[in-house]
Order: structure tokens, then sequence, then C-alpha cells
């Protein structure tokens, strides 16, 4: 049985940032291999006709109401980063050039975005905050500059995107489980479960 787990999303979902908080500790209970693919959804949206969260008429009061008593429950602090939704396109690029050198500083990198955008309210869409975050790992500011604009980081991300969408990935957070799919924050609990009973 392949134990691994595939953990998609993108840093402007607050969603995905309360399952950024927990998702090491499934992995973890259930001793899997996890891997972190933050996407750009954008792209995908203009496929499925989707609209961000928070952008949408209605929706976007409710969900700011839930995002709010879900950091409540969870208590974790919760700042909703100032433009919301956001381009998160410096971030996912830095995450690819940082996880060909080392995974678990990518790893280390992404988690940091998520408390920067949504504990401290900082704009992680802006680059020069994300080369700040790269920089507290212990990185050259030059080389990270340098490392954005390169080719193949812009590709890496891209063919991220285009793996996402094959899959069928077109939200955030989701999980893939042995080709099981899980969409939404909300469905960790049935996710760990279905890990547990290895399906039902």
């Amino acid at each position: 049985m392949n134990r691994v787990l595939d953990f998609y999303f993108d840093f402007s979902s607050p969603y995905a940032y309360f399952a950024a908080m927990d998702v090491d500790k499934l992995a973890e209970r259930h001793s899997l291999t996890l891997h972190w693919h933050p996407i750009l959804l954008g792209a995908i949206f203009k496929k499925t006709g989707a609209q961000p969260l928070l952008s949408m008429p209605l929706k976007q009061d409710y969900a700011q109401h839930d995002l709010e008593r879900t950091a409540r429950l969870k208590k974790q602090p919760f700042i909703m980063p100032p433009q919301m939704p956001f381009m998160s396109l410096a971030a996912c690029r830095a995450f690819y050039w940082l996880k060909q050198q080392d995974n678990k500083l990518a790893h280390s990198f992404a988690k940091n975005v998520f408390k920067a955008g949504y504990q401290m309210g900082l704009d992680v869409s802006n680059s020069a905050v994300v080369t700040d975050l790269v920089v507290a790992l212990g990185l050259k500011e030059d080389k990270i500059k340098a490392g954005l604009k390169e080719q193949w980081v812009k590709d890496e991300l891209r063919s991220a995107v285009d793996k996402a969408e094959s899959l069928g990935v077109f939200g955030s957070p989701y999980f893939i489980y042995n080709n099981e799919p899980f969409w939404g924050y909300d469905r960790m609990p049935l996710l760990d479960d279905w890990i547990t009973k290895e399906g039902w």
C-alpha cells in the first residue's frame, strides 16, 4: 500500500492555512510520506469557471464568519491578509526553488508563508516579503532574487499546476491518498478515518 499523502493548496486560501497547521500531525500519526504542492488556483478556475470564495457576494460574508470561528475552535491565530484573494506567484516559485535544494527547507518555508499571511497579516503576495521569509531560513538575498527569475523555476510551477489539474484538483486545500481525493479543510477528519481504515 502506498503510504503517501499529497497536499495541494494555494497560499491565498485561508482554509489551506488551517490545513497546513494540521497536516503534518496527520501524516505523522499514520506514518505517511507527505508531499506539499503549492499551486495557482487561478489557472484552474479559468477552466472550472469557479471564483475565489472571498470574492463572491454572500459567500464571502459567511466565509469570513466561518474562518473566524474555525480559528477560535482550533485555537489558532487568524488575521485576514490585507488583500484577498492575492496572487501567490512569488511564494510558489520560492517554494519550488527551495525544494530543489532542500525539501524540508521548502516545507518550513511554506508553513512560514501561511503564518506570515494569516497570523501576522503580512502581504505575502509581495516578492520582497517572500524574499525576507527565505532569508530568515539562512539563504542569501541575492540568490533567492535570482532564483525567482530562473526559467526552470517558472517551468516547475507551471508543471505543478498542470499535474494538479490532470489529477482533478480544483480547490484548496485538496488531498490525495492512494488516488482517493478529499477536498476542503472540513474533510480532514474523513481523510483521517479513511487512512485509518484503508477505505470504507
